[in-house]
């Protein structure tokens, strides 16, 4: 079994601004700094195995701010990528929060569907469960992580997952034990 703990990473301009990122790389804003300053003292006396993020910098940026001093490894996955919302990029959130639920199984114009990042999701889990077995985690994510992590581990439908409401908090503990 592994433990997990998920983190959303911290606020972006894009955030800021209301808009749907996606795999568009956009900068952290002025906040990141205090949110990752949190998030250390949240974990300051976790024993993680290693911290792991996506290859986009919103979520590199935050645990290399939140973990530069500890000796954690962090390494950068794609594999927990936001979704990308192709030619929704950037676009206000509140229109691609109205139209998550219609890209479960189809992908976004010229992007991906959720199908496709929980499949992404089920291949970074087994290799998880591989290589971190009995061991604790941290993830540093986006929403689309998070729904993998909820699929995959609590066997929760996707529709169900994308369709509710999501809010912030300070990290949410997963029991991985097999895919």
């Amino acid at each position: 079994m592994v433990t997990i703990i998920f983190e959303a990473h911290a606020t972006t301009l894009d955030n800021e601004n209301h808009l749907s990122s996606g795999h568009y790389d956009v900068e952290l804003s002025p906040l990141c700094k205090k949110q990752a300053e949190e998030l250390c003292e949240r974990y300051a006396n976790d024993d993680f195995a290693a911290v792991f993020c996506s290859d986009l910098r919103r979520a590199y940026e935050t645990a290399q701010i939140a973990f530069l001093d500890r000796d954690i490894p962090i390494i950068k996955d794609a594999r927990l990528r936001e979704c990308d919302y192709g030619e929704l990029t950037r676009y206000p959130a509140r229109e691609v929060e109205e139209k998550r639920s219609g890209f479960i199984d189809t992908p976004f114009p010229k992007g991906e569907s959720y199908q496709q990042c929980v499949d992404r999701m089920k291949s970074f889990l087994q290799d998880l469960l591989v290589n971190y077995d009995g061991k604790k985690v941290l993830i540093i994510g986006h929403r689309a992580t998070q729904y993998g992590l909820e699929h995959w581990t609590n066997n929760l439908p996707l529709q169900k997952i994308v369709s509710a409401p999501w809010a912030w908090q300070p990290g949410w503990t997963y029991r991985l034990e097999k895919i």
